[in-house]
């Protein structure tokens, strides 16, 4: 089925495509996440446990107690852009997301970087990922081989894989796990957080009583310390947006994706901002230093000695083969719309007939990440893979959220003004999270190591070369094709007498 957009060009409904050559229809399986599914990929995509765990102590290291602070006023933007998707989603349901957004409300070129951008910070952060997995998992069943790095590598690959086989066989089989991973994750951190806020109120402590001038400027003072405290915020946050990239999938996925997101990001924001000032205020700055890959397990044993610790590992396991799958499922639905799209090879936007899944942009992802993940292990210790992949995964956060940011306000610009909603959450608040993120995307570079800067934005600009290897056979995707505008919020439509004008 096909339409004429506004530029009149005949343009393919995603879900409904032409078959291609194999004979197999470009159509994922509608209706395979529910919405309260879509919330729980938003907060599993972020992984509240993995990177409580894996970010916490860098990011005390550099902003100390301005660290809650950071979390807060990244919060906010951030918010923005989780705005931006949901009204983005509402005019182009697409598993690209970003990639087909930003490619219309822009422009194309925009919008394969946008989408590049997505699958490098994912395959990287799969590569980062999976080593915790395993690290997590041998430290629960084995803690005497917990410095054994082969046995770690292998562990870690398996749950790779098993995720990887999730995420194949079907979007239902990869809701139903997540559900299972994620209510188990955060009912335990819930039940920490309780514990932890009473405890604090009622005992005494390792570290600093609690101020609320954490959460203000006063600690985030000096030279380039907000940026990089932002760039780590960033990457806390990122994954919301897996909900976007299951559009396609998702029931009523206009409006259910883009809510998900929302959700995910508040759920997230309050997890993040407790356990952070609760490890401030529970553990002295040189346990934490001495314990930078192993916070939440400390942090257990001083909130519930004996056993806290080993609880919150299986938080932190179940978070990070959760997340894992998330990541996966991001990139290979990407890779799946460019494949579509003809931007890169074309057998990246073909589906298995009976999973209905991109099969070919799944096995080739898990090809390249085990190759990267083994490889990995040969070229510095895990703390410094993590410091930078961290990183450079937040410069292709940035990058990305901050096109989408653009894009909603762009594309909408012709309503913003017609009620103070449109102009508050289709507007500023987006174009202020655009902003936001673009600063801290330029002004981190003079301040990161040079393989930070190779890591985050070279590997962006190699997205040229595909861009520039397929151009002529993606010639429907490089010719622009405006977004159309729900027909509620479309300009020629009457104004919503609820929401008021502005002024």
């Amino acid at each position: 089925m096909t339409r004429t957009d506004p530029a009149g060009d005949q343009a393919t409904a995603p879900a409904t495509g032409p078959a291609d050559r194999s004979g197999h229809p470009h159509k994922l399986q509608s209706d395979g996440v529910s919405a309260a599914g879509s919330i729980v990929m938003a907060v599993a995509g972020s992984a509240p446990a993995y990177s409580i765990a894996a970010t916490t102590a860098t990011l005390v290291s550099t902003a100390v107690l301005g660290a809650p602070g950071a979390l807060l006023w990244s919060a906010i933007p951030m918010m923005g852009i989780a705005w931006a998707f949901l009204y983005l989603g509402r005019a182009d349901v697409n598993a690209g997301a970003s990639y087909s957004w930003v490619a219309r409300a822009l422009h194309p070129v925009l919008g394969f970087l946008s989408g590049w951008a997505l699958v490098i910070s994912a395959t990287i952060f799969m590569v980062a990922g999976a080593l915790p997995a395993g690290a997590m998992t041998v430290t629960l069943f084995s803690p005497k081989d917990a410095g054994n790095v082969a046995l770690i590598t292998a562990v870690g690959a398996l749950w790779f894989l098993v995720m990887a086989a999730c995420v194949l066989f079907g979007v239902h089989v990869t809701a139903r796990a997540q559900w299972i991973m994620s209510v188990i994750e955060v009912g335990i951190l819930v039940l920490f957080a309780v514990l932890m806020i009473v405890r604090a109120a009622t005992t005494s402590h390792a570290g600093p009583s609690f101020s609320w001038d954490w959460l203000g400027f006063s600690h985030l003072s000096g030279a380039g310390v907000f940026v990089s405290a932002a760039l780590i915020a960033a990457f806390y946050y990122w994954g919301w947006d897996v909900s976007a990239n299951l559009n396609e999938e998702t029931k009523d996925g206009h409006k259910s994706a883009g809510a998900a997101g929302i959700i995910g990001v508040v759920i997230v924001f309050l997890l993040f901002e407790i356990f952070t000032i609760g490890t401030l205020i529970m553990l002295p700055a040189k346990t934490i230093e001495e314990n930078s890959g192993n916070i939440l397990s400390v942090l257990g044993d001083v909130v519930w000695p004996g056993i806290g610790g080993k609880i919150l590992v299986v938080a932190v396991a179940l978070s990070t083969i959760a997340t894992l799958e998330t990541t996966l499922i991001q990139v290979t639905r990407t890779l799946f719309s460019m494949g579509r799209d003809h931007t890169i090879p074309a057998a990246f936007g073909r589906i298995h007939p009976k999973w209905r899944t991109p099969a070919f942009a799944t096995l080739i992802v898990v090809g390249v990440s085990m190759v990267l993940f083994i490889g990995s292990n040969f070229l510095g210790s895990v703390g410094d893979i993590m410091n930078n992949a961290i990183l450079s995964i937040g410069l292709q956060i940035a990058f990305y959220y901050t096109l989408a940011g653009v894009a909603v306000v762009v594309a909408y610009r012709r309503v913003l003004f017609r009620s103070v909603k449109n102009f508050l959450l289709i507007g500023l608040w987006p174009a202020v999270g655009a902003v936001f993120m673009a600063w801290i995307f330029i002004a981190s570079i003079p301040s990161n190591d040079a393989i930070v800067n190779i890591l985050g934005i070279g590997l962006i600009v190699l997205g040229i070369i595909p861009m520039l290897i397929f151009f002529r056979k993606a010639r429907g995707y490089y010719t622009r094709r405006p977004l159309e505008l729900p027909e509620e919020l479309d300009a020629t439509a009457p104004a919503h007498v609820d929401d008021g004008p502005i002024g």
